[in-house]
């Protein structure tokens, strides 16, 4: 039997057995939107995590005061966000009360900020390119996957060691850009790439995102490309799901012998977990939930057998540093300490407390790269 037709067996037996738990009429209630639901799993469309809507209470040189709540007084480097495409960029909390939060105005940089003005957090702190967002100059290339060209940007370094970077779903190339100044202040080539599904990459054949059974493929055809193209050696770095193909690629790829280290950021090591996760986040609660998670297992016909495998490290040959929260809304920390615990001998697991899903640069900014500076170097 196939890994799919196993799946989807798997699918049918949990819906028939919902069905005859919750009635036939009410069954199929529920089938039905637990279907949908996976569609919305499958089909990421959110680029970024944002908060509710948060209200400018007042303005000052080099500050601004929010109404309160838990977005507005999250630690960190955030961007605010608001209609006609306005952004800024906070950082730390000077005051915090039932008045309001006050914190550092780093800069606006798009539209007008007043009072009143009904903005968002957003982890997107840095935007457009390496050039805009840091002056660093950048090629656009392309590398050769399966289904087509896959775009890519090229930062020229001096090592012979490159970086590849893995953007996660639902996010495009942007997400990477925070990372960039400490990679090329240790002069080291980058490649942040694209792969199916992308803006500028081919689609997905079915229009799924595959939770990385797939699209590793396209993260090997990048590091193929960095080895054609002079690379000695390669380090794996991915957000979120991206990083789960980052694991993929190290365990399965024909150049894995070229690879010398990983870096995961908020990886996904528990898809059943993170499936039901999801659900909930569509505001989908029991059966709904369950369902709406098995059914994104078995569309995709992941292999979750050889998924557990690599996410518990039987597969890894170098250093790894694993970056997770264990306030994580999507993917569980358990899974996380699970890798850690199951391969000390290759695996450093640093915890930002108060972080959520792939946002943990924004959290401590400063720490995280230093974090990521003393970890390379050895690697040089």
């Amino acid at each position: 039997m196939s890994n799919r037709a196993g799946n989807d067996m798997r699918w049918g037996t949990a819906a028939a057995v919902a069905a005859a738990a919750v009635g036939a009429g009410a069954g199929a209630v529920v089938l039905v939107v637990g279907r949908r639901a996976s569609e919305r799993m499958l089909r990421p469309v959110t680029a970024v995590q944002e908060s509710g809507p948060v209200v400018v209470r007042s303005l000052g040189t080099g500050r601004i005061t929010f109404s309160p709540g838990p977005e507005s007084r999250h630690p960190g480097r955030w961007a605010v966000e608001w209609a006609d495409g306005g952004h800024a960029v906070v950082e730390e909390v000077l005051r915090s009360d039932e008045q309001g939060v006050t914190r550092r105005l780093v800069r606006a940089d798009q539209g007008t900020l007043a009072p009143g003005t009904e903005v968002r957090f957003t982890p997107r702190v840095h935007l457009g390119d390496p050039t805009r967002a840091f002056g660093l100059a950048y090629t656009e290339i392309a590398a050769d996957g399966e289904l087509g060209d896959l775009p890519a940007w090229y930062l020229h370094g001096k090592r012979g060691t490159w970086v590849v970077l893995v953007h996660g779903p639902g996010a495009d190339r942007q997400q990477t850009l925070p990372v960039l100044p400490v990679l090329d202040r240790l002069g080291l080539p980058v490649l942040s790439v694209t792969y199916r599904g992308d803006e500028g990459a081919p689609a997905s054949p079915d229009g799924y995102s595959h939770f990385g059974e797939t699209e590793w493929r396209d993260v090997e055809a990048a590091v193929r490309l960095a080895l054609e193209n002079g690379a000695g050696r390669v380090v794996l770095y991915g957000w979120s799901v991206g990083a789960t193909m980052v694991l993929q690629t190290a365990a399965r790829s024909a150049w894995a012998h070229a690879i010398s280290g990983l870096i995961l950021d908020s990886p996904v090591l528990d898809l059943p977990g993170t499936a039901r996760r999801d659900a909930e986040r569509l505001g989908l609660r029991g059966a709904v939930a369950e369902l709406g998670a098995l059914a994104a297992q078995g569309r995709t016909g992941v292999d979750l057998a050889d998924f557990s495998r690599i996410a518990e490290g039987a597969d890894l040959r170098v250093p790894t540093l694993l970056l997770h929260s264990p306030t994580d809304q999507v993917s569980p920390f358990s899974s996380a300490e699970r890798l850690a615990a199951a391969r000390p001998d290759v695996v450093s697991l640093s915890s930002f407390p108060g972080g959520d899903h792939a946002t943990l640069w924004n959290t401590a900014p400063d720490h995280y790269t230093e974090l990521l500076r003393r970890w390379l170097t050895p690697l040089l």
